[in-house]
């Protein structure tokens, strides 16, 4: 049998990002040895907030470019509660996005088996979303800055940018997206009644991709309406698109109406593939848990499953997720998060144990 190897950088970052990437391969370690038809070589990065205390840089200058060498990247989080969230963010995570132009994060939101909505009534084939995030632009663009510091006329602007060639491109990934859904179903999510230039130009690149996917339907929202659909009629959505602060905003409140931000799941990609993309669990570092032990690894080991799956081993992803649900299935291996005492460890290995399991 020939074996293929992916190259995999490993970036634990700060807090419980490093808890659950650690967990993260000791599960995809398993699972490749399970297989057999993969095998992962895998590179660890000390990359974090405390890089960042010793050496004034949270990773080296050409961090980006050294990544440039792996078919994927496992990352934790960051974030620390004693430097500021700004210095952070973009000394990591969105110096590692914007370079390798991983705009696209794609968001699955659906509620697993043994976890309740806190919606009432609402049940998992009600509940089944792919929020996709323009991950390079709007406000997020770093455009801006601040001119007189400390005086009564101090002023601070962040510009939204918004390109003809990234809005279509993260359209068309979402319609074709939806177009692969049982559903073919986009809803496209803006602010165009008050900001009448970037959002309206959403909205008119929108209809103009919408030409080409005849069989998708599709449909419009402003983003403060969306909350209140997302809450009162989830069964009415399947895939979404939006801005990076829109969808960055929307995709959290969805991880909560599945249950758990702790099972949510993250991939920042390169489509067309011509640099590494990224995959991360949505629950930042939680300093408030760090060195507990009671971390939830469930939205990494999901994380993972998209990665195999970008990395084209399916059947692998596959058998992850199936070990994943049938451990979700148990309450009493759910972590704190999820109302119950299970423990990192105690997840982990009955993920390990399913997936070594004839029926996983």
């Amino acid at each position: 049998m020939t074996v293929k190897t992916h190259k995999i950088a490993a970036i634990g970052g700060d807090g419980i990002g490093v808890e659950v990437v650690d967990a993260c391969l000791e599960v995809l370690d398993a699972l490749a040895e399970r297989d057999g038809g993969f095998a992962l070589e895998t590179t660890n990065f000390d990359w974090s907030t405390d890089r960042y205390k010793r050496t004034g840089e949270f990773m080296p200058k050409d961090g980006a470019d050294q990544l440039r060498a792996f078919d994927a990247i496992l990352f934790g989080a960051v974030g620390a509660p004693d430097v500021p969230d700004h210095l952070t963010l973009w000394g990591l995570r969105l110096s590692i996005c914007q370079p390798l132009d991983q705009y696209a994060n794609v968001r699955p939101t659906r509620m697993l088996p043994g976890i309740t909505s806190p919606l009432r009534g609402v049940d998992r084939t009600e509940l089944d979303w792919v929020i996709v995030r323009e991950n390079s632009e709007g406000e997020y663009a770093g455009q801006g800055g601040r001119s007189h510091p400390g005086l009564p006329i101090e002023v601070a602007t962040d510009v939204s940018i918004f390109t003809r060639a990234g809005v279509e491109r993260i359209i068309r990934y979402a319609f074709q997206l939806a177009q692969k859904r049982p559903r073919k179903l986009l809803t496209v999510v803006t602010k165009s009644n008050a900001q009448r230039h970037g959002m309206v130009l959403w909205d008119q690149i929108a209809a103009e991709v919408a030409q080409d996917f005849p069989d998708v339907t599709w449909d419009k929202m402003l983003v403060d309406a969306m909350t209140v659909r997302m809450v009162m009629h989830p069964d009415s959505l399947d895939t979404i698109v939006a801005t990076n602060l829109h969808a960055d905003i929307l995709s959290d409140l969805a991880a909560a109406l599945s249950g758990s931000i702790g099972v949510a799941p993250t991939a920042n990609l390169n489509p067309e593939r011509d640099t590494p993309s990224m995959f991360e669990p949505i629950h930042g570092s939680a300093f408030d848990i760090t060195g507990k032990g009671v971390a939830n690894p469930v939205a990494t080991f999901w994380t993972a499953a998209m990665m195999l799956e970008h990395l084209g081993e399916k059947p692998a992803a596959d058998r992850l997720m199936a070990a994943v649900e049938s451990v979700t299935a148990d309450p009493s291996l759910h972590t704190p998060d999820l109302g119950g005492k299970a423990t990192t460890r105690a997840v982990t290995d009955a993920v390990i144990a399913a997936i070594r399991g004839r029926n996983a």
